[in-house]
């Protein structure tokens, strides 16, 4: 029965709200599958985003976050240069307890009836065997295991996306991106995480990390000399620089009054509670913040590589340009007196505006 709900949250309100063309829910009995498949423009090409599997609250906060999460690809695909589109996947379930090979294969069969208009990777929850199972139902997914002729792991080049975007927003800050001396919070270290902390220490910067498995932070501090912090008092420190790279809306009304650095550079998806509030919020306390969705572009370059078939020196190669993508952001915001994510909005419409129009003219 269709909900005669008609607060702001019913279904086809949040569609309008972030502009979808298309949202997909896969149901499942047999293997216990609850999944969203969220399209949010193809104008550039293809829509590409990873498959999340967490177990969210309700069903609502799925769907706002899938939504979420495939309108930034678009913007990140734009940002990047990609001829992508941005797209999103959501499983409602607990890795750890509810994923299984039946459940993987049979979300891989809704893919394959979207006909190429989707495309996956591994997100939060989801890793390269996952992927593997999905490709034995669709071609129409990427990050699967090297051994199949794929790219693998894209943590360790995502990592160093954001490396290069912290790097940027440094030299913007002080004239030289060296980080020797710099502090640096890292706020979740799963994959992307570890390897940002392991070029951070190999560039002599100091490292607090913390996340909420507390025998993680005490083994990956021993690991790279790096100091552990308790999950519930990072806004306590004074440090250079705040990385957040768990999961998002950390940058909110509540935390901007308790931050004390300069710099904001993770890989966490949608930091920003809010773009147009918190984003001005960042702004008008003089907090450099650099948008997500252009640093943490590198798994998306490394996909988009699998894809065009480049090798894994191109992807870095690539991966690099984050670094003058992120200066470009930096000064625009500088000249017009906007905030870093309305300059990065800014000019990944324009491309998507000019794709659009070269595309409709013969």
């Amino acid at each position: 029965m269709l909900s005669t709900d008609t607060s702001p949250n019913t279904i086809f309100d949040l569609l309008s709200a972030f502009g979808h063309q298309k949202v997909v829910f896969c149901n499942d009995t047999d293997t216990g599958l609850k999944a969203i498949i969220a399209i949010h423009n193809t104008t550039l090409g293809p829509a590409l985003g990873g498959t999340r599997m967490w177990a969210y609250k309700t069903e609502t906060d799925a769907l706002k976050d899938v939504l979420r999460l495939s309108k930034a690809m678009t913007y990140k695909a734009a940002m990047s240069g990609l001829n992508l589109g941005g797209g999103s996947a959501v499983i409602i379930g607990d890795p750890r307890k509810d994923k299984s090979e039946a459940l993987m294969r049979r979300f891989g069969r809704f893919i394959k009836n979207l006909n190429g208009e989707f495309i996956t990777a591994e997100d939060m929850g989801t890793n390269p065997k996952d992927m593997e199972y999905i490709r034995m139902e669709t071609e129409h997914v990427t990050g699967v295991p090297e051994s199949m002729g794929g790219s693998g792991d894209p943590t360790p080049i995502a990592a160093r996306g954001v490396f290069m975007g912290i790097k940027a927003s440094v030299r913007e800050l002080h004239g030289s991106d060296s980080l020797a001396g710099k502090s640096v919070i890292v706020q979740g270290i799963g994959s992307v995480g570890e390897n940002l902390v392991k070029l951070l220490r190999e560039e002599n910067a100091k490292v607090y990390v913390s996340d909420i498995n507390e025998e993680r932070v005490i083994q990956i501090a021993k690991k790279y000399g790096a100091q552990p912090v308790a999950n519930h008092t990072i806004f306590d420190l004074s440090a250079d620089i705040y990385a957040p790279c768990a999961l998002g809306g950390t940058v909110n009304t509540s935390t901007i009054g308790k931050l004390k650095c300069a710099i904001i550079a993770g890989s966490a998806n949608n930091q920003l509670e809010d773009e147009t509030i918190h984003g001005n919020m960042l702004l008008e306390k003089g907090i450099l913040y650099a948008p997500d969705y252009v640093i943490n572009a590198g798994g998306l370059i490394n996909c988009y590589s699998e894809l065009a078939g480049f090798s894994k020196k191109r992807s870095l190669q690539l991966t690099e340009n984050i670094y003058d993508a992120t200066r470009n952001i930096l000064k625009l915001s500088k000249a017009e007196n906007i905030s870093t994510i309305e300059a990065a909005n800014k000019m990944a419409e324009k491309r998507i505006t000019d794709i659009r129009r070269i595309k409709s003219s013969y």
